[in-house]
Protein backbone atom coordinates (compact mmCIF):
# COMPACT_ATOMS: atom_id res chain seq x y z
CA UNK A 1 0.00 0.00 0.00
CA UNK A 2 1.48 3.21 -0.93
CA UNK A 3 -1.00 6.09 -0.26
CA UNK A 4 0.35 8.06 1.33
CA UNK A 5 -2.83 8.80 3.96
CA UNK A 6 -2.78 5.53 4.59
CA UNK A 7 1.02 5.64 5.03
CA UNK A 8 0.81 8.01 7.49
CA UNK A 9 -2.37 6.28 9.54
CA UNK A 10 0.23 3.37 9.93
CA UNK A 11 2.64 6.00 11.26
CA UNK A 12 0.16 7.84 13.49
CA UNK A 13 -1.33 3.87 14.94
CA UNK A 14 2.36 2.47 15.33
CA UNK A 15 3.05 3.71 18.75
CA UNK A 16 -0.75 3.62 20.56
CA UNK A 17 -1.46 0.46 22.43
CA UNK A 18 -5.06 1.01 23.01
CA UNK A 19 -8.31 0.65 20.98
CA UNK A 20 -12.01 1.59 21.71
CA UNK A 21 -13.90 -1.55 20.29
CA UNK A 22 -17.66 -0.77 19.99
CA UNK A 23 -20.09 -3.65 20.40
CA UNK A 24 -23.68 -4.43 19.82
CA UNK A 25 -26.08 -6.69 21.70
CA UNK A 26 -29.37 -7.39 23.18
CA UNK A 27 -28.98 -5.03 26.44
CA UNK A 28 -27.49 -2.11 23.57
CA UNK A 29 -24.77 -0.43 22.20
CA UNK A 30 -21.12 -0.80 24.63
CA UNK A 31 -17.47 0.23 23.95
CA UNK A 32 -14.75 -1.40 25.98
CA UNK A 33 -10.82 -0.70 25.38
CA UNK A 34 -8.50 -3.15 24.30
CA UNK A 35 -4.51 -3.79 24.01
CA UNK A 36 -4.29 -4.47 20.10
CA UNK A 37 -1.42 -5.09 17.39
CA UNK A 38 -2.02 -4.10 13.73
CA UNK A 39 -0.23 -5.93 10.88
CA UNK A 40 -1.24 -3.14 8.10
CA UNK A 41 -4.87 -2.35 8.54
CA UNK A 42 -6.01 -6.25 10.26
CA UNK A 43 -6.36 -5.22 13.94
CA UNK A 44 -5.27 -8.26 16.80
CA UNK A 45 -6.28 -8.43 19.78
CA UNK A 46 -7.28 -10.71 22.91
CA UNK A 47 -10.65 -10.89 25.56
CA UNK A 48 -12.35 -12.90 27.55
CA UNK A 49 -15.33 -14.28 25.76
CA UNK A 50 -17.39 -14.09 28.99
CA UNK A 51 -16.91 -10.28 28.47
CA UNK A 52 -20.00 -8.07 27.37
CA UNK A 53 -18.54 -7.02 24.54
CA UNK A 54 -17.26 -10.76 23.88
CA UNK A 55 -20.63 -11.83 24.03
CA UNK A 56 -21.82 -9.33 21.77
CA UNK A 57 -19.21 -10.57 19.31
CA UNK A 58 -20.25 -13.87 19.27
CA UNK A 59 -23.63 -12.79 17.87
CA UNK A 60 -22.88 -9.63 15.86
CA UNK A 61 -19.82 -9.61 14.24
CA UNK A 62 -19.85 -5.84 13.26
CA UNK A 63 -18.10 -3.35 15.44
CA UNK A 64 -16.51 0.09 15.28
CA UNK A 65 -13.54 1.04 16.92
CA UNK A 66 -11.26 4.59 17.35
CA UNK A 67 -7.60 4.76 18.33
CA UNK A 68 -6.25 8.07 19.60
CA UNK A 69 -4.74 9.83 22.55
CA UNK A 70 -6.40 11.86 25.52
CA UNK A 71 -6.02 15.36 24.24
CA UNK A 72 -6.69 18.75 26.26
CA UNK A 73 -6.85 20.74 23.32
CA UNK A 74 -9.43 20.03 20.45
CA UNK A 75 -6.98 21.34 17.71
CA UNK A 76 -4.75 18.86 18.01
CA UNK A 77 -7.12 16.26 18.17
CA UNK A 78 -6.11 13.30 15.24
CA UNK A 79 -7.36 9.31 15.76
CA UNK A 80 -8.55 6.55 13.39
CA UNK A 81 -12.68 5.63 13.37
CA UNK A 82 -13.20 2.64 11.19
CA UNK A 83 -15.90 0.07 11.18
CA UNK A 84 -15.81 -3.66 9.90
CA UNK A 85 -16.14 -7.12 11.37
CA UNK A 86 -14.69 -9.58 13.48
CA UNK A 87 -12.78 -12.95 13.28
CA UNK A 88 -12.22 -15.08 15.92
CA UNK A 89 -8.97 -16.52 15.25
CA UNK A 90 -7.69 -20.38 15.50
CA UNK A 91 -4.65 -22.83 14.68
CA UNK A 92 -1.90 -20.64 12.70
CA UNK A 93 -4.07 -17.52 12.32
CA UNK A 94 -4.09 -17.38 16.27
CA UNK A 95 -0.12 -18.28 16.84
CA UNK A 96 0.80 -15.44 14.27
CA UNK A 97 -1.58 -13.22 16.06
CA UNK A 98 0.03 -14.39 19.51
CA UNK A 99 3.71 -13.67 18.25
CA UNK A 100 2.74 -10.23 16.72
CA UNK A 101 1.55 -9.26 20.17
CA UNK A 102 4.47 -11.00 22.10
CA UNK A 103 6.39 -8.43 19.80
CA UNK A 104 4.63 -5.45 20.85
CA UNK A 105 3.81 -6.76 24.43
CA UNK A 106 6.83 -8.61 25.81
CA UNK A 107 5.26 -8.94 29.20
CA UNK A 108 2.41 -11.67 27.21
CA UNK A 109 4.97 -14.27 26.98
CA UNK A 110 5.81 -14.19 30.80
CA UNK A 111 2.16 -13.88 31.27
CA UNK A 112 1.63 -17.26 28.84
CA UNK A 113 4.56 -19.07 30.61
CA UNK A 114 3.59 -17.56 34.56
CA UNK A 115 2.18 -20.73 36.67
CA UNK A 116 -1.04 -18.25 38.33
CA UNK A 117 -3.71 -16.80 37.87
CA UNK A 118 -2.55 -14.79 34.91
CA UNK A 119 -1.93 -17.68 32.89
CA UNK A 120 -5.33 -19.20 33.73
CA UNK A 121 -6.73 -16.50 32.44
CA UNK A 122 -4.85 -16.39 29.33
CA UNK A 123 -5.96 -19.82 28.64
CA UNK A 124 -9.68 -18.70 28.52
CA UNK A 125 -9.39 -15.85 26.20
CA UNK A 126 -10.23 -15.89 22.70
CA UNK A 127 -7.89 -14.25 20.25
CA UNK A 128 -9.95 -11.80 17.19
CA UNK A 129 -9.29 -9.97 14.41
CA UNK A 130 -11.06 -6.60 13.34
CA UNK A 131 -10.90 -6.05 9.46
CA UNK A 132 -11.97 -2.42 8.87
CA UNK A 133 -14.53 -2.06 6.01
CA UNK A 134 -14.49 1.75 6.08
CA UNK A 135 -11.54 3.62 8.18
CA UNK A 136 -11.14 7.36 8.33
CA UNK A 137 -8.15 9.65 10.06
CA UNK A 138 -9.41 12.64 12.09
CA UNK A 139 -6.54 15.79 11.96
CA UNK A 140 -8.30 18.61 13.50
CA UNK A 141 -4.97 20.60 13.10
CA UNK A 142 -6.79 20.36 9.31
CA UNK A 143 -9.79 22.19 10.43
CA UNK A 144 -12.42 21.31 12.92
CA UNK A 145 -13.50 17.83 12.51
CA UNK A 146 -11.60 17.58 9.50
CA UNK A 147 -11.33 13.42 8.01
CA UNK A 148 -10.27 12.15 5.60
CA UNK A 149 -10.95 8.04 4.05
CA UNK A 150 -8.51 6.15 3.96
CA UNK A 151 -8.51 3.42 0.92
CA UNK A 152 -8.39 0.02 1.87
CA UNK A 153 -7.39 -2.61 -0.22
CA UNK A 154 -9.96 -5.69 0.29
Amino acid sequence: MNDALAQSVLAYIKDKHVMTLATTGPEGPWAAAVFFVNDGFEFYFLSAPSTRHGENMSKCSQVAATIQLDYDNWQDIKGVQLEGEINVLNGAAKAAAMACYAKKFPVIQTALKAPSAISKAMAGVTWYKLVPRRLYFIDNAKGFGHRDKVKLSQ
